[in-house]
């Protein structure tokens, strides 16, 4: 969905108009639209993970080093 957001986005429609286009695929609303501040709180998250990459990266590497050592078990 994050896709399509970006995409439509470029070509200059609002989240707004987006929305009633976007069907959530699986879970407890599946084959609902998203809300609106879920759209946004996805792109704030994809702009973070633009902006920090390495920081991203860094955090996905340390959750598998505490995987690997059996530290995450409950997660």
């Amino acid at each position: 969905m994050l896709h399509t957001v970006l995409r439509r986005r470029a070509a200059g429609e609002s989240v707004e108009q987006i929305r009633p286009d976007l069907i959530i695929p699986t879970g407890k609303r599946k084959g609902q639209n998203p809300g609106l501040a879920s759209i946004y709180r996805a792109l704030a998250e994809h702009e973070k993970r633009q902006a920090y990459p390495e920081a991203v990266e860094a955090a996905h590497s340390d959750f598998a080093t505490l995987q690997a050592e059996g530290v995450c078990r409950s997660l």
